[in-house]
Order: structure tokens, then sequence, then C-alpha cells
């Protein structure tokens, strides 16, 4: 079956509004005789005459006026469409966004990030999803507007990405903690008992790595999922976790933070969203603002 000529949608509804082949015809800018081809190719499509001789006028058919609203609401969504984007009044946005992130980003972040938007945006709402993993079916899906981690091989190659702020490691343990007092050295950071931080449950990640090279091993006592349950952990105990500095800031209130007396490579904490959203004005404003958040200035 060929497809219809979609040009003929905006000659109908222009037909149907004036009634008159002459004045579509004027309105189209065509001649007469141009109108009443277009006329014939309309009810040869439809099977219907649409416009009915009664006297010196048409009047339009049962199956005209049918069609009269219709047709005009898929012109007018038509040129919306085709029309660049209006300029974005963040004051009239009225959209919830989702956040895929940490715990740690979420706490730190979150409350400056709620305080922009209320005032820039006050009918918009955000919506923080725990990252469980680093799958991006949900920013595929739609179901999520944008993410925050570090670039790694299991994020889909089409997804677009935004650096947001570089971190440095650093060690957290309870207030009075051993490691608190006299010179640290690397040797002793690595005598104590330690919690390590992997969603998958590896043993090993890159404080791992840079010990090793120094002949080092730290003792591991458990393994959790994410910085802030090694937070917890080492606030009641007398482990070590090893935690991103700017990431952990605000779950870090009330504990000894130290810097590692030894090298780890920084890490480089993004932003991540899908590419069918590259243009869309209100998303295109929610990085900016989660950008200007995450400025070490700001």
């Amino acid at each position: 079956m060929s497809r219809p000529d979609l040009n003929l949608l905006f000659t109908l509804d222009v037909l149907l509004a004036e009634g008159s082949v002459a004045g579509a015809a004027r309105r189209l800018r065509l001649s007469p005789s141009a109108m009443s081809r277009a006329l014939a190719r309309l009810r040869d499509t439809t099977g219907d005459p649409l416009l009915v001789r009664a006297g010196r006028g048409l009047v339009p058919s049962p199956r005209a006026m049918e069609l009269r609203e219709r047709v005009a609401r898929i012109v007018e969504d038509a040129q919306d469409v085709l029309r660049p984007a209006k300029r974005l009044d963040p004051k009239k946005l009225a959209r919830t966004f989702t956040l895929r992130t940490s715990e740690g980003f979420a706490e730190t972040f979150g409350p400056a990030l709620i305080a922009r938007l209320a005032q820039k945006a006050p009918s918009a709402r955000l919506r923080f999803l725990p990252k469980a993993d680093k799958d991006s079916a949900s920013l595929r899906e739609g179901s999520v507007d944008l993410e925050t981690g570090v670039v790694g091989k299991s994020m889909g190659p089409e997804l677009r990405a935004q650096a947001l702020f570089r971190d440095r490691f650093i060690g957290a343990a309870r207030p009075g903690h051993a490691l608190a007092k006299g010179k640290l050295t690397t040797a002793r950071y690595a005598g104590e008992r330690h919690i390590g931080v992997s969603r998958r449950g590896d043993d090993k990640g890159p404080i791992d790595a840079a010990l090793e090279a120094l002949g080092l091993q730290r003792k591991l006592a458990t393994t959790v999922g994410g910085f802030a349950t090694a937070l917890a952990l080492a606030r009641a105990s007398d482990l070590v976790a090893t935690i991103p500095e700017r990431h952990t800031a605000g779950l870090r209130e009330g504990l000894y933070s130290f810097a590692l007396p030894f090298a780890v490579p920084e890490i480089t904490v993004s932003l991540f969203w899908h590419p069918r959203m590259q243009a869309d004005p209100a998303h295109r404003w929610l990085r900016g603002l989660v950008l200007e958040t995450c400025r070490p200035d700001s």
C-alpha cells in the first residue's frame, strides 16, 4: 500500500476552514485550477466528496464535518513540531526529573541542587533513585533523565557524558582512632583493618593496586556495596574506610578524615544522559544546573 501524501493534510485543513475552492486557493497562493485538482486528489484519497455543491457554493459533507477539528489539530501539532524550540522559562517549568546517583552524591550535592531548583524552577521536582549498578538501560528506556558516576566499560557507547568534578581518595575513621595520633605512614595505614567498597564484591581495587606497587597489602575485614555503608561501619568501629573526598563530604561529618600517605589515581565523576535528550531545552537547562552545583566554588 502506497503512503498518502501528507501535504494533502495542510490543503484539506485550509479547504475545510474556507469552505471554498477559491478562498483556499487564495490562502495557499495557488490557481483555482490547481486547487480544484488538489480537491480531486483529496476526494480520491479519502473516498469522500468532502465539499458538495449547494446552489452557488459548497457545503461540507458529514465526513468533512467530522474531520474538520481533527485535521486542524493534526496540522497545528505538525507545525509545532517543525518550529524551533521555544525559549525555556524555568519559572513555568512543571516537570519531574529523575536522577540516578549514589547515596554520597545525593547527600553531598542534593540539598544545594534542590535549593537551586526551588529558586529557579519552583514548579519542577527532583526524584533521586539509588544506583545499585552501572547498567545504563534506564537511560535508554527513558525512566531516568540523568545519572552520575565514573565512566566505565559497562557504560553504553551511545550515552553522552559531561565531567562534573575530579575527586581524590582519602581515609576516614572514628574520632580518636589510632591513625589520628602520630605520623601517618603507608605501613601504619596498611596495618589497620579496612572496609572494602565494591558493588560487585571484588576484594581488590585502585587502593590495593597502589599498595601492592609499594610491596604492601591492607587487611580487609569486610566488603560493602557503597561508600555510605562503609562510613557508617567506620563510625561505629575501629575499621578504616577509604572513600572519594568530595563525593562523601556530607557523609563524613564528625569522622576523622585524612589524606592518604601514598599516591592513588584521582577519579572523574561525570554526568550521563541519552542522546535523544540532548536538544531538549528543559533537560539541557537541568544539566547546566547540576554542573553549576558541582563546581568547587559553588
